[in-house]
């Protein structure tokens, strides 16, 4: 008579396949109770047997489909937490897929009927029991439930704040700011970040000093103490920070990055989450950047008559590197999508590559790469290639990669914009070269390099005369003799500038041109300092002069020249 598994019994089948033998079933047999488990998690448990053997044999006995662990990769939240965690973990279930008026519930043991019955009754439709693995639904159940945990400890977090949340993969969480705030902190959070919204702040310190906790704001390129509050309320703040931009909460003794994304009546901002621990705690920085329509033009930024027109004819070349250099915040992200805005024209393919995207351009290709999941500057500028560009923006130059890229791009006839950290435009040169590229590609292909800062512009509700120290004079390097023929001014401070005495930014700008007298002092290795003299021979205006042009014409202040530029 043949042997037909669905009569038989699963030692029987085991003993057929020859996944086990008749003395290891016997052990088992013997020791089931002791372990007070099935007959084949006896024998997983004595090393006899594997678990997707015993999953082949409860197949062939059940008729039953077996779950596809790539099923589990992938499975909607919102169907799996139609089941309860606490009846799922217990009962060993897990909800896979809804198919009209049915469910397939991946069940350890399909055979169960009290536990379908249950089913049927919590979830409303027909239950479709598969079989599934004891581990592959433990696992199954620590990722689903953790994330469900996880978007729940959200809403409680953000459920009452004034904004809409996004986390780092666009998923929207809803927030109710009808409901009544009971949690100090909370209102706290929700205090701080509409604040600094409202404020057109770029960046919110949150840190931990010896007895308080201490908030400022990047407003116009300064710091700005808006608020304390009681040290004991730092930890549950940081918490929710945490919790928002879907980061480790137990973790508190590495940095950590995150993400999110804010929607208020006012506009959409896209923060960028630092935690860093200190000594007396985490630290806590969050940079704003405006999701809105980009609303900066080249007319707009600053430029003096002669710097736009020299700007202008260099962005509008068919090729070369154009590369604006400065320290974090000065402005180089801004001026550069103010280019791409310029040029932009149907005839155009302008594609960028950038770490984040800080502004949205309709009608320009833009892309962010992405270390997580393997999106690198140099892998993304690679695929830009095959996509026929004819302008491309390289967020930043940050190693020999991107800049050799850059260069080849620039050789084969595209024009490129980027950007670099450097002190002034003849270092920028110097650390191109400095990062890798040999000097005669850098003088073949460089167009323009163009070093930036944005000064506080003095409040025109506050404006009055001043009259520098001696000091400060000597630190922005001007001589008595020029001193007086200049009228010095100054805010005082009022309510319109919050009373710092400055309200708003201005751009200035050191530009570079490389005509054939830079480039062969490129070609032949000199040092910066000599590039340097040979500019200032062809008329650049370095950064200390255009700042001093700028106070000249009461625009800013000689406390603005000191902070930001040095005088030769």
């Amino acid at each position: 008579m043949a042997f037909n598994p669905q009569f038989a019994q699963l030692g029987e089948i085991l003993v057929h396949e020859g996944y086990i033998n008749n003395q290891q079933l016997e052990e088992g047999l013997k020791k089931q109770n002791n372990f007070g488990t099935k007959i084949g998690e006896t024998l997983i448990k004595l090393g006899y047997l594997k678990e997707n053997e015993l999953l082949s044999a409860l197949q062939q006995q059940l008729e039953c489909d077996v779950i596809r662990e790539s099923e589990l990769l992938e499975l909607d939240e919102n169907i799996v937490k139609l089941i309860p965690e606490p009846f799922a973990v217990e009962n060993r279930v897990l909800a896979i897929r809804d198919i009209g008026d049915s469910m397939i519930v991946a069940m350890t043991d399909p055979e169960n009927v009290v536990i379908q019955d249950s089913l049927q009754k919590m979830v409303g439709k027909n239950v479709i029991p598969t079989l599934i693995g004891e581990s592959a639904l433990t696992d199954a159940l620590e990722k689903y439930y953790k994330s469900i945990r996880t978007s729940s400890q959200v809403d409680d977090a953000v459920g009452n704040f004034d904004f809409v949340a996004v986390d780092e993969e666009e998923n929207e969480i809803s927030i109710d700011s009808s409901q009544e705030v009971d949690a100090p902190v909370v209102k706290l959070v929700n205090l701080i970040i509409t604040e600094a919204i409202k404020s057109n702040c770029t960046d919110i310190h949150i840190e931990p000093l010896t007895k308080q906790t201490r908030v400022r704001f990047r407003i116009d390129g300064a710091l700005r103490e808006v608020m304390t509050s009681p040290i004991g309320m730092h930890a549950g703040l940081v918490s929710i920070v945490k919790v928002m931009s879907k980061l480790n909460i137990a973790e508190r003794r590495l940095p950590q990055d995150g993400h999110i994304s804010l929607k208020t009546s006012i506009k959409s901002v896209d923060v960028r989450v630092s935690i860093t621990p200190t000594v007396t705690g985490e630290k806590v920085v969050m940079r704003l950047l405006d999701k809105g329509d980009f609303g900066f033009s080249l007319t707009s930024l600053g430029f003096t008559e002669a710097n736009l027109v020299m700007f202008k004819k260099w962005i509008k070349r068919p090729y070369g590197i154009n590369i604006v250099s400065g320290p974090t915040g000065s402005g180089k992200s801004t001026t550069l999508h103010a280019a791409l805005k310029e040029i932009m024209d149907i005839e155009n393919n302008i594609i960028t590559v950038e770490d984040p995207v800080e502004y949205r351009l309709d009608g320009i290709t833009q892309i962010e790469a992405n270390e997580k999941i393997g999106l690198t500057f140099g892998s993304a500028l690679r695929s830009v290639l095959r996509q026929d560009p004819d302008v491309v923006l390289i967020g930043e130059i940050r190693d020999e990669e991107t800049a050799d890229i850059a260069v080849k791009f620039s050789l084969t006839g595209h024009l490129v914009f980027s950007t670099l950290h450097a002190n002034d435009a003849p270092a920028t040169i110097t650390r191109l070269i400095d990062i890798g590229i040999a000097p005669y590609l850098v003088a073949s292909s460089l167009n323009l390099v163009m070093a930036q800062r944005l000064m506080r512009k003095v409040c025109p509700n506050c404006i009055t005369d001043y009259k520098p120290t001696d000091k400060e004079l000597q630190l922005a390097g001007i001589s008595e003799e020029e001193a007086k023929n200049i009228n010095f001014k100054k805010g005082v401070g009022c309510v319109h500038c919050d009373n710092t005495g400055y309200k708003g930014r201005t751009g200035i700008f050191e530009m570079l041109e490389l005509n054939s007298e830079i480039r062969k002092l490129i070609f032949e290795g000199k040092n910066q300092d000599i590039i340097r003299d040979k500019a200032l021979e062809n008329g650049m205006e370095t950064l200390h002069d255009a700042a001093v042009a700028r106070m000249k014409l009461g625009i800013t202040s000689i406390q603005e020249v000191i902070k930001l530029t040095i005088s030769d």
